[in-house]
């Protein structure tokens, strides 16, 4: 039974793009493009908008809880492209929750006078595993009131942008002020991992009243919302604060942009949003990744342990999710989990276009629109790539790994483990 209408559709992409992104990569934005901080969030947003496209048009056509999964199946079939993909998009996942984990230490240190390398592993690991726990206990507490997170959210960064307003300095975004156009248009990329979640709209599918109408309308107002909201946070960021400030608390940028207008009260709300944001975001993404790994599993394409559930909770899914995001997060630093998050989700995003465009008859699109999204997405992760090999290559050497661990998989495990397993039960 179809029990999502438009408001909620558009609700569920708000908060998956507005989950832990902003509070994160706000200040690696900054560090980069400096006066021209806005801009480097509308250009990611227009990589995303495109996108969106193509998921809209795939998501009328394909209605399933599988989103990605299926669109790249549907295009590709079952080759080792498609296996690989779908391996990429779960480790993909678990970088982003040691994103939002890492987020969470950074804002949740403000809290004390001083925080050690311990405190600040202790304060990750507690972000990924407390809500692990809640996923097995009860996986939808949090869910069930993820709709008064995603208001809580979303009206404090309104406030911030409301109050703030009056105390931009134009001059701090003034052409002299922005960096150069590579490093603007490589922050919009890094950052891109602010906007990804607009993607589980798809997911949510089969739930949405009147798909053919809502679905398309819920992907384009939930992208170009966020596209305005970070648009303006970025301004008043960026207009508000000294940048030597800003780089001097990058890994919590968001909660000094409210300081000039609400002092320290100020601050000291952004922060508790950002731990509530963060924290939000980190239990629907494990209890998100564990399904996509069921979903996956059932199918054959993961080993079949993680399509075992307890009740109605994907028990070992959530435990690999848990130990895997706490390996990620307290070994990787934020800026590397943006770089490896954003390429990941570019790189899915380039392979879900080209799934489009391969479809487009049957999904009834646009070829025009469909070639600049695979054009943009392709050009946007060979800038990411490029800039980051120059000035931070072990990244691209994580990123890279992660693809060939990807591909590796499949052809030990799909290409070979999976199909005998399949002839044996023939």
């Amino acid at each position: 039974m179809r029990t999502i209408g438009l408001f909620g559709a558009v609700s569920i992409g708000i908060g998956g793009m507005v989950g832990g992104g902003i509070f994160a990569v706000l200040g690696e934005a900054v560090s980069l493009s400096h006066g021209a901080t806005a801009l480097s969030f509308f250009i990611a947003g227009i990589v995303a908008l495109l996108s969106a496209y193509a998921y809209a048009k795939l998501s009328v056509t394909f209605q399933s809880e599988g989103g990605t999964v299926v669109f790249v199946d549907k295009a590709f079939g079952d080759n080792i492209l498609s296996g690989s993909i779908n391996l990429m998009l779960w480790l993909s996942y678990l970088v982003t929750i040691s994103l939002y984990a890492t987020a969470f230490a950074a804002y949740g240190g403000t809290f004390f006078s001083h925080v050690s390398p311990l405190l600040h592993h202790a304060l990750i690991s507690c972000a990924i595993l407390l809500p692990a726990i809640i996923n097995l206990v009860s996986a939808s507490f949090v869910g069930k009131s993820e709709t008064i997170i995603v208001f809580i959210k979303v009206s404090l960064l309104l406030l911030v942008i409301v109050v703030g307003a009056s105390y931009v300095e134009p001059s701090r975004m003034s052409p002299q002020n922005w960096g150069s156009f590579p490093s603007i248009v490589t922050a919009g990329m890094i950052i891109f991992v602010a906007y990804e979640g607009f993607e589980l709209i798809a997911n949510s599918a089969e739930d949405i009243k009147e798909p053919n109408k809502n679905l398309p309308r819920a992907f384009y107002i939930s992208v170009i919302t966020v596209i305005f909201l970070y648009v303006a946070i970025s301004i008043i960021t960026v207009g508000n604060v000294p940048e030597e400030q800003l780089l001097k608390a990058k890994d919590y940028a968001l909660a000094i942009a409210a300081k000039p207008s609400l002092g320290q009260i100020g601050f000291t709300i952004v922060a508790s949003a950002a731990l509530l944001s963060t924290f939000s975001a980190i239990n629907a993404t494990i209890y998100g990744n564990a399904r996509l790994g069921y979903i996956i599993a059932k199918e054959g394409q993961l080993p079949k342990e993680l399509a075992d559930e307890k009740g109605d909770v994907p028990f070992m899914g959530v435990l690999y999710t848990t130990v895997l995001s706490l390996f990620l997060a307290n070994t990787i630093n934020l800026s590397e989990i943006a770089i490896i998050g954003s390429a990941g989700f570019l790189l899915i995003f380039l392979i879900v276009n080209i799934s489009a465009y391969k479809l487009r008859h049957t999904i009834k699109a646009n070829s025009t629109l469909l070639l600049l999204a695979i054009v943009f997405s392709f050009l946007a992760l060979i800038t990411l790539l490029f800039h980051t090999y120059t000035s931070n290559p072990q990244a691209v050497i994580i990123f890279m790994g992660f693809i060939i661990i990807s591909i590796l998989f499949e052809l030990v495990y799909g290409r070979l483990i999976r199909k005998t397993m399949c002839k044996r039960e023939y």
